[in-house]
């Protein structure tokens, strides 16, 4: 029983259906001009229009990476470095994913100032703190649509009207969120957002940077002119292929699975907080992905937790899985004021559109069997 979709999700058979001649049959490089060239650079064109189409952009707009980290890097990086002659100061948050943070952390030491805004215990910025952090030299204000961890969704379109009104370029990491809520950029006021192929039942290692049209980045890597001269390289047909169909399956289900997997996600949430004494829910109630649960229980190790789990034969996570080999606790969790044992007794359970009602009443009587066998051994409820 899978419940870790926020760390990947399993390839739709739609999906891999519609990638399988790109490996094959139709293996032609999509820069050269013959018809094998051709084939592959139409269903490449193909595929940037329903990427474009899930978040309302337009196709020039669309440039393919290998995924959601190179996308968060090319967006800031290249905001960076193009514009550090008017200012080197950017804004972000203090619960983005290692992508952003530590892009944000690698460029401080090349002389950049970066401030990162509190969430306080919902886990949401404060567009007063926003406004606050604002100053003549910011050049760039990088926040992420919803977290990887807690789920909660932040204010991204009023934070975007600020940035418009101030000059400054917004980006957004919305790896989380498109395929899974309504996602456009237009209404969301950003500059540049990016996407991932297997959050939402696509590939991994294809992704996408929308980078709206009048925005300049400098590039990080130079070849040829693909992709705008912004990623240059071969481009990977199967797995563009592969994000195009999944975009184009996810905007056609999009209000139904949104709905469904709403529905199981308050199922689970009831279910646990309402039977499991000292269990509670980390971050906004409201303000989150319908298909996240982010739990924590006194007196355990989440780890213990999802291995107990794991034997019962579910999957789920403590956390981000670009995170999950550090011993530290999650900073996303340290953001929202929690103590280390709290943090660590934490537990992330991110649900799919293959999930049922079953699938949860079971994983609900398993986390109260496995987290009463853990109090009952540990040091820390029996004190």
């Amino acid at each position: 029983m899978y419940l870790d979709h926020s760390a990947t999700s399993p390839v739709n058979p739609e999906v891999l259906k519609a990638m399988e001649p790109f490996f094959s049959q139709e293996f032609g490089n999509a820069s050269t001009f013959y018809s094998l060239g051709r084939t592959a650079r139409q269903a490449m064109e193909a595929a940037r229009e329903n990427v474009a189409s899930l978040i309302g952009a337009s196709p020039q707009e669309i440039i393919f990476t290998s995924g959601g980290t190179e996308s968060d890097n090319m967006a800031i990086k290249g905001t960076a470095y193009k514009w550090k002659n008017k200012g080197k100061h950017i804004i972000t948050s203090a619960i983005e994913h290692p992508a952003v943070e530590e892009t944000c952390r690698y460029l401080e030491k090349q002389g950049f100032e970066v401030t990162y805004l509190p969430v306080y215990e919902e886990g949401i910025v404060r567009i007063e703190d926003v406004l606050a952090a604002i100053r003549e030299d910011t050049i760039l204000i990088t926040i992420m649509h919803a977290n990887n961890e807690i789920g909660t969704i932040q204010p991204i379109a009023e934070i975007g009207e600020i940035a418009r009104k101030k000059g400054i370029i917004f980006h957004s990491d919305a790896v989380q969120t498109v395929g899974k809520i309504p996602v456009d950029v237009e209404k969301l006021n950003v500059d540049l957002l990016s996407i991932s192929a297997h959050k939402l039942y696509g590939p991994k290692g294809i992704g996408a940077l929308y980078v709206k049209k009048g925005v300049f980045l400098e590039p990080l890597i130079h070849g040829g002119g693909h992709e705008r001269a912004l990623r240059p390289g071969t481009e990977n047909v199967p797995g563009i292929v592969g994000l195009g169909k999944a975009c184009e399956i996810a905007l056609k289900n999009l209000k139904k699975d949104q709905e469904d997997v709403t529905r199981l996600r308050n199922q689970l949430i009831a279910g646990i907080l309402e039977n499991l004494e000292e269990s509670y829910l980390n971050g906004d109630p409201d303000k989150r992905l319908p298909n996240n649960a982010h739990l924590r229980f006194n007196g355990i190790e989440g780890e213990s937790l999802v291995l107990h789990l794991d034997a019962k034969g579910i999957a789920a996570s403590t956390g981000s899985a670009c995170s999950s080999k550090k011993l530290e606790p999650s900073h996303v969790l340290m953001a929202l004021g929690l103590e280390k044992v709290e943090a660590h007794g934490s537990l992330r359970l991110s649900l799919g559109t293959e999930n049922t009602p079953e699938d949860i009443e079971y994983t609900i009587k398993s986390i109260k069997e496995a987290v009463t066998t853990l109090r009952n051994l540990s040091p820390l409820w029996n004190q």
